[in-house]
C-alpha cells in the first residue's frame, strides 16, 4: 500500500505502479481534482498532437532530448509543476514512449476511487441521447451505480449494440444472432 492509502491492482503491472505514484502525489498536496483534469488534457494532446506524440514514442529521439523538449512543451501549454515532474520521471526513467499506458491507467485508478464503472458500447449507429441514457438507466437498474459510457460505431455490427463492462460482455447485435443462427443451421 502506498502513503496516500493506494492499493496497486493484482497485476502490478508498470503502468499501474506509475498511476498509483501519481495519485498518491497529487492526493497529498491536495491537488487531486487539478491532477486528473490535466492527466485528460494530456491524453488528449498524446492523441491530436502529432509532433507530441512521435516525441513521445520514438525510439530515435536522444533521452535528454526528449526530456527538455517535453518539458518545454508541457510548460509552454500551462501544465502544473506536478505534471511536468511526473513526464520528466517518465523520460529519465526511459519509459517516455510508454506515457499514454500512463496516462489510460492513471485514468482507471481515478475511476476506481470514484466508484465510476466504465462501460464500452459498440453500436451500428452512433446512439440517440435518449438511448445512452436509457443504457445508463439499464445499468444503474442492474447494480453498476455511477457508469460512464464509451461509445465506438462499428457498422459491421448491422444494429443492435455490443456491451463490455468490467469482464461481462453482452453481445446483442444483429450480426452475432446471424452467425449463431448460420451455426444453428449448419449442424441441422
Amino acid at each position: 500500500m502506498a502513503s496516500g492509502g493506494t492499493t496497486i491492482s493484482q497485476g502490478g503491472g508498470l503502468a499501474d505502479r506509475y498511476a498509483a505514484a501519481l495519485y498518491d502525489l497529487a492526493h497529498d498536496d491536495g491537488k487531486l481534482d487539478e491532477t486528473v483534469a490535466e492527466m485528460e488534457r494530456l491524453g488528449a494532446l498524446i492523441r491530436e498532437n502529432v509532433s507530441f506524440r512521435l516525441l513521445v514514442t520514438s525510439p530515435l529521439i536522444d533521452i535528454k532530448q526528449a526530456l527538455a523538449a517535453s518539458r518545454a512543451a508541457l510548460e509552454s501549454q500551462g501544465y502544473s509543476p506536478i505534471i511536468v515532474r511526473f513526464v520528466a520521471v517518465v523520460a529519465s526513467n526511459r519509459r517516455l514512449n510508454q506515457l499514454g499506458a500512463f496516462v489510460t491507467a492513471f485514468a482507471a485508478l481515478v475511476a476506481r476511487k470514484r466508484g465510476v464503472v466504465t462501460a464500452q458500447v459498440s453500436t451500428a449507429h452512433a446512439l440517440a441521447a435518449v438511448q445512452r441514457e436509457q443504457l445508463r438507466a439499464r445499468l444503474i437498474e442492474a447494480g453498476y451505480g455511477r457508469v460512464n459510457i464509451e461509445e465506438q460505431v462499428d457498422k459491421t455490427l448491422l444494429g443492435g449494440l455490443v456491451l463490455k463492462i468490467g469482464a461481462r460482455l453482452y453481445d446483442n447485435s444483429i450480426k452475432s444472432r446471424l452467425q449463431r443462427l448460420q451455426y444453428v443451421l449448419k449442424g441441422a
